[in-house]
């Protein structure tokens, strides 16, 4: 199949370009960039005021599948991806059974193979049932294609099991990413320990929860050499340490969540909105403010939507039983448009470098570009969108997101995977 975008403004830093020019992809690769390009046979799509960048990625979803379809699958999840601009998207294997095995990569690679509407790569489990005990099939996970490993969910308590880990990863090139939680310390925490906790009556969560396993999984990638990815970073301490980390030359990263740039514990009021509850805990005004200080100066390498989709009775409840976790995969990229390339505190290729170029890096998947021979795994903007955020808009099977309500500018308008549309004028190509 030819295809040929044309006048629309393309965005690559990884290759230096922001110029309005043409697309030509053939046969799922990117064939010319230019001006005045013609096409003799094929689809052609006038994208003028459009924006084009790589193919954004959400290096942390959770696709509930295996076990847990009543919140999510990966045909919902991935709909849901493509509605929000990504191109692909790295699932959790906190799933039931947890994905721990070769077997249980294999499958989640299979099922999204019949019915993803974006690349699904799957991350495998650290430890056997993510019980932080014993080592989980590592490298056959790794040789049936999961991308990085995690636990995520949790942390893992052991500093010596966590050492095996990192020293098993290293072998197979792979990425450990880290829920980093001292268990002991956070306990039944609801909300973030302080002014939050007090106000509304609920059990603390305490920064140092973080924190503490922030800095064990640093000194334990000294150690090791293993790469090491700091998953939804919090606080700014735990920011400070990450900085301290990249200066020594660590091999060490970050992520960050839109609702913990966007969101504080300022905003759980006492109509407790369990929307709200999210692990690890919304924190103060001041660590928002330091993350978002980390996003413009380069500190925070990735931002991740940490999509947690839940039924409807797991969230329509008292908080303190209420699940944990947000929605995200579908105002994450209109709500970094608005509120940080729209405020001004970044630009769109700074935007591109966190959701599309630095997740495929800390994951070790191919480059994409706008470039010839590049994946044409492509996301088209409508930088001027305004829409306001409906529950009854998701694609997701979902609906317990914070930000309903809210009126963005800005949104995915087309998603190309390997040259294919699998969502055109805001609507999924079925």
């Amino acid at each position: 199949m030819a295809l040929l975008l044309k006048n629309a403004r393309a965005i690559d830093p990884a290759c230096g370009l922001d110029d309005v020019c043409d697309i030509l992809i053939r046969d799922g690769r990117i064939v010319e960039v230019g001006r005045g390009l013609a096409l003799g046979k094929g689809v052609a799509r006038d994208l003028a005021g459009k924006i084009v960048v790589p193919g954004l990625v959400d290096m942390h979803v959770h696709l509930r599948e295996p076990g847990q379809e009543q919140k999510e699958d990966i045909a919902s999840g991935s709909r849901a991806a493509a509605r929000g601009g990504f191109t692909a998207v790295c699932c959790m294997p906190n799933t039931t059974p947890v994905i721990d095995s070769a077997a249980q990569v294999r499958f989640v690679a299979e099922r999204a193979a019949a019915v993803a509407k974006c690349r699904v790569h799957v991350a495998g489990a650290c430890t056997q049932g993510l019980k932080g005990d014993t080592l989980s099939e590592m490298g056959d996970m790794a040789a049936h294609g999961a991308v990085a490993f995690t636990d995520d969910g949790r942390g893992i308590q052991s500093s010596g099991m966590m050492r095996l880990v990192l020293d098993y990863a290293s072998m197979f090139g792979k990425a450990v990413m880290v829920h980093c939680q001292d268990e002991g310390l956070v306990g039944a925490g609801q909300v973030n320990e302080g002014v939050a906790s007090t106000r509304l009556g609920l059990l603390g969560w305490p920064a140092e929860g973080e924190e503490l396993e922030i800095a064990r999984d640093i000194a334990l990638a000294r150690l090791t050499g293993c790469p090491l990815h700091i998953q939804h970073i919090t606080t700014l301490r735990g920011l400070d340490m990450v900085r301290a980390a990249k200066a020594e030359g660590l091999p060490v990263t970050c992520e960050v969540t839109p609702h913990h740039l966007f969101l504080t514990e300022d905003d759980i009021t006492d109509d407790y909105n369990t929307a709200l509850k999210v692990n690890p805990p919304l924190r103060t005004a001041a660590d928002a403010a330091g993350l978002l200080e980390g996003v413009a100066d380069g500190s925070i390498d990735c931002i991740a939507s940490d999509h947690a989709p839940h039924a409807a009775w797991e969230k329509d409840c008292e908080f303190e039983v209420a699940a944990f976790g947000m929605t995200g995969l579908e105002t994450a990229l209109a709500l970094v448009l608005t509120k940080l390339v729209g405020g001004g505190l970044i630009d769109y290729a700074r935007m591109v470098e966190l959701m599309a170029v630095n997740p495929r890096r800390v994951l070790r998947l191919d480059p994409v570009g706008i470039a010839a021979g590049s994946v044409a795994d492509l996301t088209v903007i409508d930088p001027d969108a305004a829409w306001t955020v409906d529950r009854c808009g998701f694609a997701s099977k979902a609906a317990n997101s914070a930000f309903i309500g809210m009126e963005l500018t800005g949104r995915a308008h087309d998603v190309y995977v390997g040259g294919y549309a699998t969502m055109e004028e805001g609507v999924i190509v079925e």
